[in-house]
C-alpha cells in the first residue's frame, strides 16, 4: 500500500522513533508499504516518520545510482545490490571516518536540495526485517544515505545540518511547508 509522503511541518518529523522490541507481521507489512511508497515516489530512502509513524524504521534502496558506494561485511567488500532494498530496524551508527560534502534531496521537502556535510564512512548495526542483526560498513552514497535516514528515525532533518544561510533562498517554500502541513494534536 503507497502511503502519502509526511511534508515539513508535520510534528510527525520531528519526533524520535519509538523503538520495535519484536518484529511482527505489522512490522512486516509496514517494511512492505514503505518500500512501495519509497519506489513510487523514486525516492533512495524512507524511513517511518515520514508516512507519519514515529518508529526506528527505515528502507534504502540505491540500485541504479550512479554515485560511488562501497558495502563492506566484516573486511569483505560485497556488491550493494546484494543488501538491496535495505531494511534498518532500530539501527545504531558507529565509526564516522571522514567527511565530505554532497548534494541530498528529501521526499518530505519536495523540490529542496543542500549541499550537507556528513561522514564519508560510517559503521551500521541494525536489525533487518528477518530478525536478524546484521553490522555492516558503507562509503559514499550509501553511507550518506543511511546518515540522513537515521537522523529521521531520531526526529533531525536534513535542513539541520546546513548553515541558516543556506536555507535563505529556499525561505518562502520552507514557510509554505510549515503552514500547509502543520497537524493538530
Amino acid at each position: 500500500m503507497i502511503h502519502a509522503i509526511v511534508q515539513y511541518g508535520d510534528p510527525v518529523l520531528r519526533e524520535m522513533g519509538a523503538k520495535i522490541e519484536g518484529i511482527t507481521e505489522v512490522h512486516r507489512k509496514l517494511v512492505r508499504d514503505m518500500l512501495e511508497t519509497m519506489h513510487e515516489n523514486n525516492g533512495l530512502g524512507l524511513a517511518a516518520q515520514q508516512i507519519g509513524m514515529a518508529l526506528q524504521v527505515a528502507v534504502i534502496d540505491i540500485t541504479g545510482s550512479e554515485r560511488p558506494s562501497q558495502l563492506f561485511v566484516g573486511v569483505r567488500e560485497v556488491p550493494i545490490e546484494s543488501m538491496m532494498p535495505m531494511v534498518l530496524i532500530n539501527p545504531i551508527l558507529s565509526r564516522p571516518r571522514g567527511e565530505e560534502v554532497g548534494g541530498e534531496g528529501c521526499l518530505s521537502f519536495p523540490g529542496i536540495s543542500l549541499d550537507i556535510q556528513r561522514a564519508h564512512e560510517i559503521t551500521v548495526e541494525a536489525t533487518g526485517v528477518d530478525g536478524k542483526k546484521r553490522r555492516f560498513t558503507c562509503t559514499g552514497l550509501l553511507a550518506r544515505a543511511v546518515q540522513h535516514e537515521v537522523d529521521h528515525l531520531n526526529g533531525v532533518l536534513f535542513i539541520d545540518r546546513v548553515d541558516p544561510a543556506q536555507l535563505e533562498p529556499f525561505k518562502p517554500e520552507l514557510e509554505q511547508f510549515q503552514k500547509k502541513n502543520k497537524r493538530k494534536h
